[in-house]
């Protein structure tokens, strides 16, 4: 049941993957789009994908070092991969009426650069965790709001950072959940 485990966070981080490199991967477009569909129905896999996995893990009991060892290396690569398409699902829920419109929340011109810093922030985050130091959770927070201080100003940058860095980081935490379940 444990190579389940790791079966079911590889194809987390592979959809990930896939859903970010995919053509408009990062959109924050409208839920009554197509490509907002597509969003939603993305993250609905990789929240799948996640559950099963953290069940059979739950269920599984303490696995063997090496499974141990590959879970983690899979569940950080599903934290960093995963993340960007379900905060992208998430950014389009709380403004679907101005997703598109120029400085709103899915503006992609608000907070540039947003994706990456996103896939770091998630890597971070569960390996901090996973390195048994939850202090270093505030560590990386506090470096992600101080390098974009000047840009929170605008009320708009500054509800995407909220919401995009609290789904990160709720993510981050679920698949570093999943390896310290496999531990046991």
């Amino acid at each position: 049941m444990t190579l389940l485990v790791l079966v079911f966070l590889g194809l987390a981080a592979l959809l990930g993957g896939v859903l970010v490199l995919q053509p408009g991967g990062r959109s924050r477009a409208p839920a009554r789009t197509a490509r907002g569909r597509r969003a939603w129905a993305g993250a609905a896999g990789l929240l799948g994908l996640l559950a099963v996995a953290a069940v059979l893990a739950w269920s599984a009991g303490p696995a063997e070092a090496a499974v141990v060892a590959a879970g983690t290396v899979l569940a950080v690569l599903a934290a960093g991969l995963g993340g960007g398409p379900v905060a992208a699902a998430v950014l389009t829920a709380a403004d679907p009426t101005r997703a598109a419109a120029a400085g709103g929340v899915g503006d992609p011109e608000v907070l540039r650069g947003g994706a990456w810093i996103g896939v770091l922030e998630r890597v971070a985050v569960a390996g901090t965790l996973l390195a048994g130091w939850p202090e270093g959770l505030p560590v990386v927070l506090a470096v992600k709001g101080l390098g974009r201080f000047a840009e929170l100003k605008a009320s708009a940058a500054a509800e995407r950072f909220i919401i995009g860095t609290l789904t990160s980081v709720l993510w981050s935490v679920a698949c570093a959940g999943v390896a310290v379940l496999l531990r046991g």
